[in-house]
């Protein structure tokens, strides 16, 4: 590699221009060129050589190679094969990186980790991929001990969100984890220039989910049916999605001490669970 400081601007465009290859906006692909969000990144993922790390969309590799200097062993899953095979050929001498050309939410952690039970999951993802992504490692086995992550600032600000603007991303993630917003990335950072801003945030995995609920799945059952209209008033979305009739969904908003007025996106996980043990007392007779 060459001894030279070249800007993460420079390189992002030399290497587009030297591989022949574009920026594809079918899947999301805007390479980050700023090296002060790239330390920004890092240093949120607080990274030592004894971390593994799973990186996802790595593209031309520009966080890719600053996870290798830091971490012990850097796994980046890259969906599109030009980019793989670009990656493979240009960091080729790192020995504690391996590419797979793969679809992330088609291989388990445990195929990517080899021997490795504990790992980070670092990446800028692409926008169309975001939520997906997030809820397969947050419900993952093994989960990740730590996520840092560069998404569009609605969505950052959206699964960060309190009781008030909840939404059903913001449920799947707080239940598993405490995420925070660590920084905001205005959109003159990425190549080529995305027509929003984005934010970093990280994810601190939890040992165990933040709501204590016999059935996990059942539980989200029950908050997707809350979400299925959201505009609507707890009431009417519960009695639409869940079959019930108005008098046994007032029973069960009663039993959980909820406003039946209430919409969605004002319950906090806790109240989500309340209401699905109060639902599960009532299937039982």
């Amino acid at each position: 590699m060459p001894n030279e400081v070249i800007s993460p601007s420079v390189q992002v465009k030399r290497l587009l221009r030297q591989s022949g290859l574009r920026a594809r906006k079918s899947l999301g692909q805007h390479f980050l060129a700023d090296a002060s969000v790239l330390q920004t990144i890092v240093e949120a993922a607080e990274l030592s050589p004894a971390d593994t790390v799973i990186e996802v969309g790595p593209g031309l590799g520009i966080l890719t190679v600053e996870l290798v200097r830091r971490a012990g062993n850097v796994v980046a899953v890259e969906l599109d094969t030009k980019l793989a095979s670009l990656l493979k050929r240009r960091l080729a001498s790192l020995a504690n990186l391996r590419v797979i050309n793969a679809d992330i939410l088609k291989v388990s952690p445990s195929e990517l980790l080899e021997r490795a039970s504990h790992y980070k999951v670092v990446a800028n993802l692409p926008y169309y991929i975001t939520s997906p992504v997030l809820r397969y490692f947050v419900e993952a086995s093994p989960k990740p001990s730590l996520m840092v992550v560069m998404v569009q600032r609605e969505v950052g600000e959206a699964i960060v969100a309190g009781p008030g603007k909840m939404s059903l991303l913001a449920v799947s993630l707080q239940v598993y984890s405490k995420p925070r917003i660590i920084s905001h990335v205005p959109a003159q950072c990425f190549y080529p220039q995305p027509k929003v801003d984005s934010v970093i945030v990280r994810f601190d995995l939890l040992p165990e989910p933040a709501v204590k609920v016999a059935d996990i799945g059942g539980f989200f059952d029950l908050v997707r049916a809350g979400f299925s209209s959201p505009r609507k008033q707890l009431h009417n979305s519960l009695a639409h999605s869940l079959g019930m009739k108005p008098a046994e969904i007032t029973l069960l908003l009663e039993g959980a001490n909820i406003d039946s007025k209430r919409r969605a996106e004002t319950l906090s996980p806790e109240e989500w669970a309340r209401l699905y043990e109060v639902l599960e007392t009532l299937r039982k007779g």
